[in-house]
């Protein structure tokens, strides 16, 4: 995951000095690397660390409880970053924004709840286990949802471009997890942690032996290492241009697509309940970014983008730039009618 993101910071720094050298002005840089380089590396060491701890406590959780409760557990990161944005970045979300959020929850715990009823046989767990991985789990999504906003504040805060904020948070979390390899090689554990043929917490030479004996293991890594740098390339871009809340809403599709190939590949069954489950998830993703067909939005009243705002925060005309802009930016709000900042 962290070497993906490093690559990034490759693309980043390639086409910076080739744009420089091509003694281009800022004005002049590509959306790919306009941004402010003039800042602290140092700013994204927490969400790289916020990223390995939440992750590494998700995946702990995942092997001590079963599959659907990850799954449907995962849905609340989308309420924690909401609230955290409200609590430290001082948003205001809509009633309709709040609907599609909860609605998206539901749909990703119709989902989880269909393997939950009908893909569980002959696979248990302690009680115990189940408690503890569904706590962690949660956990875990407090966690992520904290690196979302922190990021959100700082991105948008430093005008960091999008390709060199993933980079150096892949750098620091590969700097962080190459040295984290050495002690965890030495700590013996018991299953489910340590499955390798030494029953070490972490055991990167058996991992090379199986890739040598397994072709498609390299070619799945490799796989991953490009995927992940453009996931997070582009959730960064969203979290800059938009927030952190839209980012887990769209992030939450990413279960509807995982379903399609698993279905086409025949590696699950299907199940009439998922389908619903994911018309749910969809109807709330289009609820919160307000893209429902005007026959529902009628229905929905105020919850439907009715709110009476202030005049300094009321939509851009579809007639001023693009349609595809849905609000004045901040500094627009404070000078509406400056020429200056209708760029």
């Amino acid at each position: 995951m962290f070497l993906g993101e490093m690559l990034c910071l490759l693309v980043f720094k390639t086409a910076y000095y080739y744009r420089k050298y091509q003694e281009a002005q800022v004005g002049d840089m590509t959306p790919l690397i306009r941004g402010d380089v003039s800042f602290s590396p140092f700013i994204f060491l927490p969400p790289a660390l916020l990223d390995m701890l939440g992750t590494s406590i998700m995946y702990i959780g995942l092997n001590l409880t079963y599959a659907s409760s990850f799954q449907m557990l995962r849905g609340s990161v989308i309420i924690f970053t909401a609230l955290l944005s409200v609590a430290f970045l001082g948003r205001s979300l809509h009633v309709r924004e709040w609907i599609g959020m909860l609605t998206v929850v539901v749909g990703l715990t119709v989902v989880g709840a269909s393997d939950f009823l009908f893909g569980q046989t002959g696979s248990s767990y302690p009680v115990n286990n189940i408690i503890t991985g569904d706590l962690l789990i949660i956990m875990a999504q407090i966690i992520v949802a904290t690196q979302m906003v922190y990021e959100e504040k700082y991105v948008v805060k430093n005008n960091v471009p999008a390709l060199q904020a993933v980079g150096w948070e892949g750098v620091f979390g590969f700097s962080s997890l190459a040295l984290l390899l050495i002690p965890m090689y030495y700590i013996r554990v018991g299953p489910p942690f340590g499955n390798g043929p030494n029953g070490n917490l972490e055991d990167p030479f058996d991992a090379f032996v199986q890739m040598q004996n397994n072709p498609l293991i390299i070619v799945a890594t490799i796989g991953t290492i490009i995927s992940i740098a453009f996931f997070n390339f582009a959730g960064i871009s969203v979290t800059k241009e938009l927030s952190a809340t839209t980012r887990m809403v769209l992030d939450s599709v990413r279960t509807l697509i995982i379903w399609g190939i698993s279905l086409a590949f025949q590696w699950q069954q299907f199940y009439y309940l998922q389908v619903i489950g994911f018309m749910v998830l969809v109807l709330g993703m289009c609820t919160y970014n307000n893209i429902l067909p005007k026959s529902w939005q009628g229905c929905c009243g105020r919850c439907r983008g009715r709110e009476t705002l202030p005049e300094n925060e009321q939509p851009i005309p579809s007639g001023f730039g693009s349609s595809c802009i849905a609000n004045v930016t901040p500094q627009l709000q404070e000078s509406p009618r400056n020429p200056e900042n209708t760029n």
